[in-house]
């Protein structure tokens, strides 16, 4: 594995570049969030995403988010209804996960059953920056252990993962907790976890 530190506010181009490298040549990474580390590849890399399932031990049941560098085309990815488009204006960046419907353009690997993606514009210049470089959305599931607790230091993250991954951005310890998951795809907003993100205006 590949590892370099960066700045989390003004993160090293060269090394964001080497990471984009390796997601365009079909690699997965590990990189920061505003809330924990997540494993990352190219939404459109059919590979790299079948990696990551067995990085994860997953058989592809788990929904899947993704990172988007800003909402301006969201709607390549998913189907975002006026309530929704304001709710996540407001609230976005920042650390939430979105459920919306989910656009034909997305691979079905990552649909649920219900047709939905989750979509993430996380309040972080590295991931931000790697999706903007990229062009691409990235995949976005937190880095855990065997028995599924999220992994906050780069040291024992890098340890784990040294043989499974092709490189690592770390940005320090993480203390955060994961992402609050909405879900906008019906007609009323569905709060599935409160995680790091205030859900009070979801809750009636």
């Amino acid at each position: 594995m590949e590892y370099y530190e960066l700045h989390p506010v003004t993160p090293q181009m060269r090394f964001i570049n080497k990471a984009v490298d390796v997601l365009k040549r079909g690699g997965v990474i590990i990189y920061p969030t505003d809330t924990v580390y997540g494993f990352g590849c190219d939404i459109f890399n059919k590979e790299a995403l079948e990696r990551i399932y067995l990085i994860k031990q997953d058989a592809g049941t788990k929904l899947f988010s993704f990172i988007c560098p800003d909402l301006k085309n969201i709607s390549k990815y998913a189907k975002v209804s006026d309530y929704a488009y304001k709710a996540m204006k407001k609230l976005l960046p920042g650390p939430y996960t979105f459920v919306l419907p989910a656009a034909r353009e997305v691979p079905k690997k990552l649909w649920t059953k219900r047709k939905t993606v989750g979509i993430r514009i996380p309040d972080h210049n590295i991931a931000l920056t790697l999706a903007r470089e990229l062009g691409n959305p990235i995949i976005s599931t937190s880095v855990t252990n065997r028995k599924g607790e999220i992994l906050f230091d780069p040291s024992e993250i890098q340890l784990i993962f040294n043989y499974q991954v092709d490189l690592m951005l770390s940005a320090g310890a993480l203390e955060g907790k994961p992402s609050s998951i909405v879900d906008l795809s019906g007609e009323n907003p569905e709060v599935i976890r409160e995680g790091a993100g205030d859900v009070s205006m979801f809750i009636s």
